[in-house]
């Protein structure tokens, strides 16, 4: 089956009139499957924020394409449909609030693609339900947590009914127990909901569920594949200034100081278990 999103060979700069100027994509090429979860890593500047915004046609590549279920984001006849099969979910969802009443908020955007008024309260209630904020659909927005905020926003992206949403560094403005309800309402998304989920992040804890992590550096895609195939590149993912989850810095610490431990064990249960064993052997 075709990739619902395919990254063939982009370069991106953003001042391209200057041939000479950094590009902050260079020759980036990935395939996202439909009904994935998948996580993209990177420090800040490694250009993983500018790639989100060409999965749904922010931003034109300068060379190379992307193939959103087949249309190309060049062309502007398919923009609006692309728009509708990709949705995006920004970092501070206070920039996302449009209306003083939650309801309203999640409303706004099939409102705008003129979904019928009866739909409309359908799809409201079917995407708060699915965050788990339907029991706030009355509240005003400037009322609730960081996570609930986002939850929120996250909301009136399902309610446009996406194929795929790309989440770019949702949790970059929450605390931990913030990060941890939008981390927990995506996955379920995509696990019980067979939305496609893209989650631009540089918290390597969120992505040891994913189903395929992209890391990036400088511009490039430096490794790829499941999140435990990443993760035990220890010295890799160092050599470029990235963290591997504490897990795994953990174990690492131990192997090197002779504990015969492995590094695939990302959680943190998983992790006390091996520790035991070997100590225990």
């Amino acid at each position: 089956m075709e990739p619902i999103i395919q990254v063939k060979n982009v370069r991106f700069c953003y001042e391209a009139q200057n041939e000479e100027g950094p590009h902050v994509l260079d020759n980036v090429s990935l395939d996202i499957e439909e009904g994935r979860f998948i996580v993209i890593l990177g420090h800040n500047g490694s250009g993983k924020s500018t790639l989100a915004k060409h999965l749904n046609g922010i931003l034109i590549p300068d060379e190379g394409e992307v193939l959103v279920a087949g249309m190309d984001t060049r062309d502007e006849d398919k923009l609006l449909d692309i728009r509708r099969t990709v949705g995006m979910v920004f970092q501070n969802p206070d920039n996302q609030m449009v209306a003083s009443v939650v309801e309203d908020d999640v409303a706004f955007a099939p409102e705008n693609l003129g979904v019928p008024p009866d739909e409309i309260r359908e799809r409201v209630d079917e995407a708060l339900k699915l965050v788990d904020m339907y029991d706030y659909r009355d509240r005003a927005p400037h009322l609730l947590s960081g996570g609930q905020k986002q939850r929120v926003a996250i909301a009136g992206v399902i309610a446009m009914r996406p194929r795929c949403i790309v989440l770019d560094e949702p949790t970059a403005m929450l605390d931990p127990r913030g990060r941890r309800e939008v981390v927990e309402t995506v996955t379920r998304l995509c696990r019980e909901n067979g939305i496609t989920i893209v989650l631009i992040t540089h918290h390597m804890s969120e992505a040891v569920s994913a189903d395929k992590v992209f890391v990036m550096s400088n511009g490039h895609v430096i490794c790829e594949g499941t999140p435990v195939e990443v993760f035990t590149n220890v010295d890799t993912l160092k050599a470029e200034g990235l963290t591997v989850p504490d897990t795994v810095e953990l174990l690492d610490a131990l192997q090197k100081a002779g504990l015969d431990v492995p590094l695939a064990a990302l959680t943190p249960d998983a992790c006390a278990r091996e520790i035991a064993r070997a100590l225990n052997a």
